[in-house]
C-alpha cells in the first residue's frame, strides 16, 4: 500500500488540500482495516474472558501511569512559564522552552490512547482538539513577517480581553488551522516562527517586555499553559482507578482489547504514517511538520513510536500484555510484530537530520531514504496489527 502512494509520488502526484490528501493515504492504509473484510478473516479464536479481562486490566494502568506522568511535567510547564512572565530574560525564556520539551515527550506516548472515542476523543466534551490540533496558522495568533498587526494579541479591538473562554471559543473557529489553544500554540509563544533554515524559531524576550501588545502576549501564554494543566487533568481522571470511564471500560473486556489494538493500530498507519509523516512528505511544506516552530517533530514522531510499542508490550507495568496474549494463538505474529515495533523506534532514533530536512531531500538522498524507510515502517506495523487483532477474532480499522 505504501509502495502505491510512493509511486504516485515519484509520478509527480500532486494534492492541493491536506484533507484530500489524507483521504487519499487513508485509502490505501486501510485494506487491513476494513471492517467488513476482517470480520470475514476473523480466525474462530476462543479467548478466555479472564486473559481479556487481565489485558484490559494492564492496559488502563498505563493509560493512568502515563497520562499522570504528562500531567506532572505540563504542570512544572506553566511553573517555568509564570517564572518567566513574571521575570522575562533569555535564561528564563530558555527555561520554559526546554520545560515544554521536556513535557513533550511525556505528552508524546499517550496519543496510543486515542481513536476510539475515549475521554480525549469523547465527541462530546474530548478535549483532544484544544490539546494538540495542527497544522496551525500562526497568524491567527501572533504577528508573523510581514504581518506586523496579525492575530488574536494585536487586535484589542476585536478582542478587547484575552480570556481562556475567549481562547477556547476561537479554537478552529472558521478553520482547521485557527489554532489558538494547546501544544502547539504555547510552542509558538515560546518560539515564535521558525524562518531559519539550520535551526528553530527565535522569538525575542523582547516581545514580552517592550513590544507592542507584549502585556496581552503575557497573558495568552499564561492562560494557554493553565489550559493545557486543565484539559490533561479533564483526560487523566476518568482513568484513575473507580473513575467513571476506567470502570465501564474495564466492564467490557473483549471490547477493551479491541480499542486499545485500534489505538495503536490507527496511530501507527492512518495518523503518523499518513497524515504526520506522508502528507509533509508530498507537500515537502514545513508548514506540515508537527512541531514546526520548535523543530521538535523528530521527538514527537519518535515519542508516538514509543507509545505504540508500549502499549503493546505493556512496558513499565506489571500484568499480562496485548502481545502476551497474540503469542497465546499466533506466536509467529506476535515475534513479527514485536520486531517491527522495535524497527520503528529504532529507524525514527537514526533519523539524520532534522523532520523540515528530510522532507525536502532530494530522492534517492541518505535522508529521503531514511525518511522512507521510517514510514514505511510504521505503515507496516499498523497493517500487523490489524492481523494481531485478527488473529483475536477481533474487529477493528486501522484509519483514522
Amino acid at each position: 500500500m505504501l509502495n502505491t502512494l510512493l509511486e504516485l509520488l515519484a509520478m509527480g502526484f500532486r494534492i492541493r488540500h491536506r484533507v484530500i490528501l489524507a483521504a487519499v493515504v487513508a485509502s490505501l492504509l486501510t485494506g487491513c482495516g476494513d471492517d467488513e473484510g476482517l470480520d470475514s478473516r476473523s480466525a474462530p479464536v476462543e479467548i478466555e474472558e479472564a486473559d481479556l479481562a487481565a489485558v484490559a486490566e494492564t492496559y488502563a494502568k498505563l493509560v493512568y501511569r502515563s497520562y499522570q506522568a504528562s500531567l506532572s511535567s505540563a504542570e512544572a510547564l506553566q511553573a517555568s512559564i509564570e517564572t518567566f512572565i513574571a521575570r522575562p530574560s533569555d535564561a528564563t525564556l530558555d527555561m520554559a522552552k526546554r520545560a515544554w520539551l521536556t513535557a513533550r515527550d511525556d505528552y508524546g506516548p499517550t496519543e496510543a490512547f486515542r481513536f476510539y472515542d475515549g475521554p480525549i476523543d469523547n465527541p462530546d466534551d474530548g478535549p483532544e482538539g484544544q490539546i494538540n490540533a495542527w497544522p496551525m496558522d500562526e497568524a491567527y495568533v501572533d504577528y508573523v513577517q510581514d504581518h506586523p498587526t496579525s492575530g488574536i494579541i494585536n487586535n484589542p479591538a476585536t478582542t478587547p480581553q484575552i480570556t481562556a473562554k475567549v481562547l477556547t471559543a476561537a479554537n478552529e473557529q472558521g478553520g482547521e488551522t485557527n489554532i489558538s489553544t494547546g501544544w502547539h500554540a504555547i510552542e509558538f509563544l515560546l518560539w515564535g516562527q521558525d524562518l531559519s533554515a539550520t535551526g528553530p524559531g527565535t522569538r525575542p524576550v523582547s516581545d514580552y517586555t517592550t513590544a507592542a501588545n507584549a502585556e496581552r502576549r503575557k497573558t495568552y501564554l499564561s492562560l494557554l499553559a493553565k489550559q493545557l494543566t486543565a484539559d490533561l487533568a479533564q483526560v487523566s481522571a476518568p482513568w484513575a482507578p473507580g473513575g467513571e470511564y476506567r470502570t465501564e471500560f474495564l466492564r467490557h473486556p473483549r471490547q477493551a482489547v479491541q480499542n486499545l489494538l485500534r489505538g495503536i493500530g490507527a496511530l501507527s498507519a492512518g495518523e503518523l504514517a499518513g497524515e504526520r509523516m506522508a502528507v509533509a512528505f508530498e507537500t515537502k511544506d514545513q508548514e506540515d511538520e508537527h512541531s514546526c516552530f520548535s523543530d521538535n517533530t523528530n521527538a514527537d514522531i519518535h515519542n508516538n513510536a514509543i507509545g505504540i510499542r508500549r502499549v503493546y508490550l505493556a512496558e513499565g507495568v506489571e500484568g499480562m500484555s496485548p502481545s502476551d496474549l497474540v503469542a497465546k494463538f499466533n506466536p509467529k505474529l506476535d515475534t513479527k510484530l514485536r520486531a517491527e515495533l522495535d524497527e520503528s523506534v529504532s529507524l525514527i532514533a537514526a533519523f539524520p537530520t532534522t523532520f523540515d530536512h528530510m522532507i525536502g531531500a532530494a530522492e534517492g538522498t541518505a535522508e529521503h531514504h531514511a525518511f522512507a524507510a521510517a514510514l514505511r515502517a510504521i505503515e507496516t506495523q499498523g497493517e500487523t496489527i490489524a492481523e494481531a487483532a485478527n488473529a483475536l477474532g477481533l474487529k477493528i480499522s486501522i484509519s483514522v
